[in-house]
C-alpha cells in the first residue's frame, strides 16, 4: 500500500510539472494537438500508479517524451504557417453578412443550435445583429456585430476617459502577498495602516478577505465578515 501511495505522489508531481511546462491554457483554449497530448498524458499517468509491476521509470519516460514532442510541435507551428494549419486547422467564417455559411457549418459538423449557442455566449441573441462569426482553431467563436449593435465606446461618444490600472492584490484570505508588496511600492506597515483606516475598525490581517491597490492609489478592502469598500490612498510623490 505504501508503495502505491509513493508511486502515486511521484507520478502526480511529474504530471503537474508537465502541465506547468506546457503552459496555462484551459481545456477550451487548447489547440487539437495539445488536447490529444493532454488526454494521452492522463492515460499514461494512471498505468504506473495502479500497476505496481510496471516500473515508475516506464511511466516517466513516455511523459517526458510527450513534453519534448509538445515543444517541438509548438516550435514548428510558430515557424511554419502551413504546418500550423495542418495540425491546428485555421479559423473558419460560419456567419457572414448573408447569414449562416451552410457549407462551412457542415464542414465543421455544426448544427444551427451550436451556432446560436455560441452567439448567445457572446451576448447576441439574434443572428441579424451579427456581421461575422468566426470559428477559431481552439473551438471558440469570435463575433463581430453589425455597426448598429456594436458596444458604444468613449471614442464613439467623443468623451475623455482615464486609463484603467491593474489592481495589485496585497492581502488575500488573511495573508499578505509578499511578492506584490514591492510591486505596489508599499510596506507591511502601510498595509496595516490601510486596514486600520478602511477596514471598519478591523485590526487583524487574518480577518481580511481581500485588499487590492493600483498604482494611482485606488484600493479595495473587504473583511471576511463585512462588505467591500473602495478608497483612495495618497500616492507617493
Amino acid at each position: 500500500m505504501l508503495t502505491i501511495i509513493v508511486r502515486s505522489i511521484i507520478i502526480y508531481l511529474i504530471v503537474l510539472l508537465v502541465f506547468r511546462l506546457m503552459g496555462k491554457r484551459q481545456l477550451g483554449q487548447m489547440q487539437p494537438f495539445e488536447l490529444v497530448l493532454t488526454l494521452i498524458i492522463a492515460d499514461l499517468a494512471t498505468i504506473p500508479m495502479a500497476e505496481v509491476s510496471v516500473p515508475v521509470l516506464h511511466g516517466v519516460v513516455p511523459l517526458l517524451t510527450l513534453v519534448v514532442l509538445h515543444f517541438v510541435l509548438t516550435l514548428i507551428s510558430r515557424s511554419s504557417h502551413v504546418f500550423s494549419k495542418i495540425i491546428s486547422g485555421k479559423p473558419v467564417i460560419i456567419v457572414n453578412p448573408k447569414g449562416i455559411d451552410y457549407q462551412a457549418m457542415k464542414k465543421l459538423n455544426l448544427s444551427t443550435d451550436d451556432i446560436f449557442e455560441a452567439l448567445r455566449e457572446s451576448g447576441y441573441f439574434n443572428i441579424s445583429q451579427v456581421q461575422y462569426a468566426i470559428m477559431e482553431t481552439n473551438g471558440k467563436v469570435s463575433v463581430m456585430p453589425k455597426a448598429d449593435y456594436s458596444p458604444v465606446t468613449n471614442l464613439d461618444l467623443k468623451t475623455n476617459a482615464e486609463d484603467s490600472f491593474l489592481p495589485i492584490i496585497l492581502v488575500s484570505d488573511g495573508k499578505i502577498i509578499k511578492d506584490n508588496i514591492a510591486l505596489a511600492d508599499v510596506s507591511e506597515e502601510e498595509i496595516k495602516q490601510m486596514i486600520n483606516k478602511y477596514g471598519n475598525n478591523e485590526q487583524s490581517i487574518k480577518n481580511i478577505l481581500l485588499l487590492t491597490l493600483n498604482k494611482v492609489g485606488e484600493g479595495y478592502l473587504q473583511t471576511k465578515t463585512g462588505e467591500g469598500v473602495t478608497f483612495q490612498k495618497e500616492v507617493k510623490a
